[in-house]
């Protein structure tokens, strides 16, 4: 039997799953590490500890798997995306904390980018925002705050990488990313399908920090023998809703996929071309394989499974996320409440940092279940807004809404979304598709399989979630959830932007 190791190193664990050759999970093992908070909105990571902790739970996850590094044909990465990490060539070293993809230090810049005559030239090559989010201004903080950084920058003595190619160079000594990290840094033209030089410029980035791209499937490197025991191709580099999107062998265009975590990020395969948003949506790549580029629309919630930690956290309404669904379930529908978890601001397709959580509807004989039943409603229907978009910027319909994450286990949440999108919402058997999409980039990488095609045998249905609902009761429910929405934006802006 061969066997393939992902490597899934998130924003607050680091963790290892082995797969068998008919992809089968047979060992995992997991570590949690720092979050380093400095300032308030800034968030950062010990780049050496990472390193670290991924090393020790590979180690683990072959010694639980009975394995050693002779039984694995190849290791994929998944990663946290955007986060950025700067380092010393020669010897390996981070010359600072990382910087996490949540950290907000360099909104003065994207404010300033914004109102610049780059600004649509920026969006227009990248499919992005211009938001602290992704990884280029980052880098150029890091170059201005870190004493000598430019300068050595610029004599080639550092280098630039998301998560992924930290590992990669860890593991391998080789600067590499791959297409779909790459295309999360502000500095990738997605119609080339390359690191840009105009946009190096607009961000003040000496190309000479940047990695080789490579496919998100093939052998990359070689995993040093004296780190696993033995030398194992690295074959498969993806960030970690890309490899979700792979995992979930949403490999046709059209096919989608939601992860609902703590927010919810809903990832659209739209094919050999990239598709341009106009209704607030990102255009990424999905993966790149043989040197040919496939994309996806991406949407994403600020609020998901958060929602659900509120209700229990501070109101005290449930003891555990899990009861959530029998106290909501315990009532036909909200009564009449609706809730805007727009606690964070509204995220896709709305894009309002303003925007507040909003309940609204309550009655005297509102209760505790009402509100459970509002807030899943309220999930639910942020993500019916995504599916919305990408209908109208991608031109075609949605065969079925492929979902993983947490809160995909909550069966009455499941069954509002297939209500609310009029179209079947499918749970996989194995919600773990983040691993899973590396394992069988890497597999495939190394020949273990041949195509996508064999691997779509192995997609195994838990459960399909067909809508019951009448098509006017989702219409109301969508109407009255929209109107709840316009009052919810602008709330926590200037007065004059506030609704009426």
């Amino acid at each position: 039997m061969a066997y393939v190791m992902a490597l899934d190193q998130g924003t607050t664990s680091s963790r290892a799953i082995v797969f068998d050759g008919d992809g089968r999970r047979v060992a995992m093992a997991q570590r949690e590490f720092r979050q380093i908070y400095p300032r308030p909105g800034w968030v950062e990571h010990d780049a050496v500890e990472i390193w670290q902790s991924q090393l020790e739970v590979a180690r683990r996850a072959l010694a639980a798997a009975g394995l050693t590094a002779r039984d694995l044909v190849a290791v994929g990465i998944t990663n946290q995306r955007e986060t950025t990490v700067l380092w010393e060539r020669a010897s390996g070293r981070p010359v600072a904390h990382a910087i996490v993809w949540q950290d907000r230090r360099t909104a003065p810049l994207c404010e300033r980018l914004r109102g610049s005559d780059r600004a649509g030239e920026i969006r227009r090559r990248t499919g992005l925002e211009l938001d602290p989010y992704f990884s280029a201004t980052k880098v150029n903080w890091l170059l201005a705050n870190v004493p000598g950084a430019r300068e050595r920058a610029q004599a080639g003595e550092l280098a630039f990488g998301t998560i992924d190619s930290w590992l990669a160079y860890k593991l391998t000594g080789r600067h590499v990313t791959d297409a779909s990290n790459a295309s999360r840094t502000l500095l990738f033209d997605l119609q080339t399908g390359s690191w840009s030089e105009a946009l190096c410029d607009a961000f003040e980035i000496p190309a000479a920090l940047l990695p080789e791209i490579v496919d998100s499937s093939g052998v990359c490197g070689e995993i040093e023998a004296d780190l696993l025991g033995a030398p194992v191709p690295l074959a498969g580099l993806a960030g970690d809703q890309q490899a979700a999107l792979f995992g979930q062998l949403c490999v046709q265009p059209g096919a989608a996929k939601n992860t609902y975590g703590t927010g919810c990020f809903l990832l659209l395969n739209t094919g050999a071309e990239p598709v341009r948003s106009s209704h607030g949506l990102l255009t990424t790549v999905a993966w790149r394989i043989a040197g040919r580029l496939t994309y996806a629309l991406e949407g994403s919630v600020f609020i998901g499974g958060a929602a659900v930690q509120w209700l229990r956290d501070e109101l005290g309404l449930i003891e555990h996320a899990a009861d959530v669904e029998r106290l909501a379930a315990s009532v036909e529908d909200s009564g009449g409440v609706v809730c805007v978890p727009a606690f964070a601001g509204l995220g896709a397709p709305h894009w309002d940092p303003h925007a507040r959580g909003l309940v609204i509807g309550i009655t005297r004989g509102t209760s505790a279940a009402h509100l459970a039943r509002a807030t899943l409603d309220g999930i639910a229907h942020q993500v019916a807004d995504v599916v919305e978009a990408m209908r109208q910027d991608a031109g075609m319909a949605l065969g079925e809404l492929r979902v993983d994450g947490g809160a995909s286990a909550n069966d009455l949440l499941l069954q509002l979304q297939a209500d609310l999108l009029r179209t079947d919402v499918v749970r996989p058997r194995d919600v773990e598709t983040t691993a899973r999409g590396a394992a069988y980039l890497a597999g495939l990488g190394v020949g273990l399989w041949s195509d996508a095609g064999e691997l779509a045998d192995r997609f195994e249905v838990d459960r399909r979630f067909r809508p019951t609902l009448v098509a006017e009761r989702a219409a109301a429910a969508r109407a009255r959830w929209h109107r709840a929405v316009r009052l919810a934006r602008g709330w926590a802006g200037p007065e004059s932007e506030a609704p009426r």
